[in-house]
């Protein structure tokens, strides 16, 4: 069985919930997609939960080309998705459109995500036009957070949910093949799916997005710093790895490891 397309994800809007999970690395992409997923985002969420940045506008081009090459290694089935970072597509659309078409060249992604909404509508139809798909994201942009003054739900008043809505409209025409919704009130992330023609991928949207998706530290329990509210966290792993670590530490130095079975003769 191929990977799963851009097209195929269109054409699951209405009839199968679309499942996505970020991942940066060659085991993290085997076990997502050994799960089942239909797509993988090399989010530049790495910048946080990989490198212990403060937030993701750190992240370099760089560091999305290894870890995309990376996951790609790892994945067989799910689409490849690979989050453009801060200030590699905002200057203009020539730069936007080298630096999607390199990642895409020298990563053997399928497709690329990029924020911003109306703002960004003319970057997104250039980068569609040179054949390379992209996903939106709007709502709650992590990469514009000194703007808009940290991390907050977008949305809540009447002006922000016509704005959101306006963004969502925006990124469709533009061409993008779906959009993420983040930190948006359930009621407007279900006006703007039944709106779009094209899948609408929430994380803490609520319930009624085409799909969702979660960071792979989140939701396995491998990020002890903060954990959002709309995460739910299906296994904690820090203690067992903790535990682990604290053992064999232990064993190594009182001598019980290695033992008869760990050595060569």
């Amino acid at each position: 069985m191929g990977r799963v397309t851009t097209v195929d994800v269109v054409n699951m809007k209405g009839k199968q919930k679309i499942v996505m999970l970020t991942a940066y690395d060659y085991p993290s992409a085997r076990l997502v997609d050994d799960g089942g997923v239909d797509i993988i985002l090399v989010g530049d969420s790495s910048g946080t939960v990989i490198a212990g940045y403060e937030n993701t506008l750190p992240v370099t081009l760089d560091e999305t080309v290894y870890h995309t090459k990376a996951v790609m290694r790892g994945s067989k089935r799910a689409l490849v998705v690979a989050d453009m970072p801060f200030m590699s597509y905002q200057e203009s659309i020539e730069q936007a459109r080298r630096n999607a078409g390199m990642v895409m060249k020298e990563t053997g992604c399928q497709a690329i995500k990029l924020e911003g909404g109306e703002n960004m509508k003319d970057v997104i139809k250039a980068i569609v036009d040179i054949d390379i798909p992209v996903m939106a994201h709007i709502g709650l942009t992590p990469q514009s957070i000194h703007r808009i003054g940290g991390y907050k739900v977008k949305g809540k008043t009447d002006a922000e949910a016509e704005k959101l809505l306006a963004d969502a409209q925006a990124v469709a025409d533009a061409g993008a093949f779906s959009v993420v919704l983040e930190c948006v009130p359930e009621k407007v992330a279900t006006q703007i799916t039944e709106m779009l023609s094209i899948p609408t991928i929430g994380i803490g949207a609520g319930r009624f997005c085409d799909g969702q998706v979660l960071v792979y530290h989140d939701m396995v329990g491998l990020f002890d710093r903060f954990r959002p509210r709309f995460v739910k966290q299906y296994v904690n792993v820090w203690p067992q790895i903790l535990d682990a670590v604290k053992a064999y530490t232990q064993e190594v130095r009182d001598g019980t490891f290695p033992t008869e079975g760990h050595i060569f003769k």
